[in-house]
């Protein structure tokens, strides 16, 4: 048997409620002595008054929760600027109101929110010059940027539906998520950063793949290495031939005098050792630069941190180097090159120390899944960073410009970091070595 609905309940409890009243009547009215043309009259009357009353119950019930529906369905289609009238507290149905106003005005603060965001996203995914794709579970394009349509040198409405194949991108969805490549598209050429990574939409799995050009940026990197090698290179050989070359001109000119000076042998010494002098320095810097130029890639093998740093802190004689030991660990290294590295940064360390008579410590310490060797020295500190790291740059005199080059070389080649920072209140200088330990990512 079919449920009553809710309006049928509400009027058949209305008329329920109702009926002994109306029954009491009718009885008092049919049994007393009045005539039929009343009896009639009044009976109509009540029973009006009883039906009119009961629908009117159900009215009062029903159009209310049908004015709730109608909003909670603008709602759900969208629709937040329609509100609730006789929305007032204190009473029942009116909190009711007041709840679908609020839940109404907060629906479209958040919309409008949405909407921003998404026009600021679309804004951003437009003007950025980054290609970005998005698959979906079957590796069709779903979204692409018009840096994206730019790399495929097509329009988005030609794109979307395409599969990843037929794009030239299905490469790009397998493999590492995160990589270089050398890629040629339609659109462009060369060395491309790649990434990507995994969202989900109405429950189904989605790729997001973004591509980076990297030409441009080592192009640009490329040639400010090049402008700076050549700066320092210049400089070097300008330092070493503007003498050889002044010298050179004064000797000939004294062997055209006729007749030559008594101490013409003398001054030819002398040239000639000036610019003997002049072209082994070149010679020296020449052979530095080859030794920067030619650092081989590390044999890696199991080197004990503790062994190491002892090993290398006994190779500096010229002051006592103060040692607070770390934790037993181990990291993945070549012996040879991780040895250069140390001896370096203790003898800059040795040499700053020597200049205030101060002294210098040494340790190491577990940073997350690297080791942290830090070397502290109580010398001037540093005056200027800008130069620290060029290669051939030195504040020493008759220093190479090449430790500290070499040894951030060797500790990035070693998959690490190489810093040097002043110490707090004028204390030194303190050199930073993170490198990964065994058998970390």
């Amino acid at each position: 048997m079919k449920p009553l609905s809710h309006e049928r309940r509400i009027l058949l409890m209305a008329v329920t409620a109702g009926l002994p009243g109306s029954l009491a009547a009718l009885a008092l009215l049919w049994s007393g002595d009045f005539a039929p043309r009343v009896q009639w009259t009044l009976t109509v009357l009540i029973m009006g008054l009883w039906s009119g009353f009961a629908l009117a119950v159900r009215r009062r019930v029903v159009f209310p929760l049908q004015t709730v529906s109608n909003l909670l369905a603008a709602l759900r289609e969208g629709d937040y600027s329609i509100r609730g009238r006789q929305a007032q507290s204190g009473d029942a149905l009116g909190e009711v109101m007041i709840e679908v106003n609020a839940l109404g005005e907060t629906l479209r603060e958040q919309r409008l929110g949405a909407l921003e965001a998404t026009t600021l996203l679309r804004t951003v995914m437009a003007e950025i010059d980054v290609a970005i794709f998005a698959f979906d579970n079957l590796r069709r394009l779903r979204l692409v940027n018009r840096a994206g349509e730019r790399l495929l040198a097509q329009t988005s409405e030609r794109l979307l539906g395409r599969s990843a194949e037929e794009l030239g991108l299905q490469a790009c969805l397998e493999g590492e998520a995160a990589r270089t490549l050398q890629a040629a598209f339609p659109g462009g050429a060369g060395r491309w950063g790649m990434r990507r990574g995994a969202f989900r939409e109405h429950g189904l799995p989605h790729h997001l793949l973004v591509l980076t050009d990297l030409s441009k940026a080592l192009r640009e990197e490329e040639r400010i290495a090049w402008q700076r090698l050549l700066r320092v290179l210049g400089h070097e050989l300008n330092n070493s031939l503007a003498p050889i070359r002044s010298i050179a001109g004064s000797l000939n000119t004294l062997l055209l005098k006729d007749p030559r000076p008594p101490d013409w042998q003398d001054d030819m010494q002398r040239g000639l050792a000036v610019i003997e002098g002049r072209s082994q320095a070149l010679s020296r810097f020449m052979d530095a630069y080859a030794r920067l130029a030619r650092l081989p890639q590390p044999t890696l093998q199991a080197v004990d941190v503790e062994s190491w740093v002892q090993r290398n802190v006994g190779m500096e004689t010229r002051l006592s180097v103060s040692l607070a030991k770390g934790p037993a660990l181990s990291i993945p290294g070549d012996p040879d090159q991780l040895d250069q590295l140390l001896i370096n940064l203790l003898r800059n360390a040795a040499d700053a120390a020597l200049e205030t008579g101060g002294g210098v410590s040494i340790g190491w310490r577990k940073n997350g899944k690297s080791v942290e060797v830090w070397i502290d020295d109580e010398g001037p500190g540093i005056s200027g960073a800008t130069n620290l790291f060029v290669p051939f740059f030195t504040t020493k005199p008759g220093g190479s410009g090449i430790g500290l080059a070499l040894s951030r070389q060797i500790a990035e080649a070693h998959g690490g970091a190489l810093t040097l920072e002043n110490r707090g209140g004028g204390a030194g200088c303190r050199a930073r070595l993170r490198l990964p330990l065994a058998g970390e990512d």
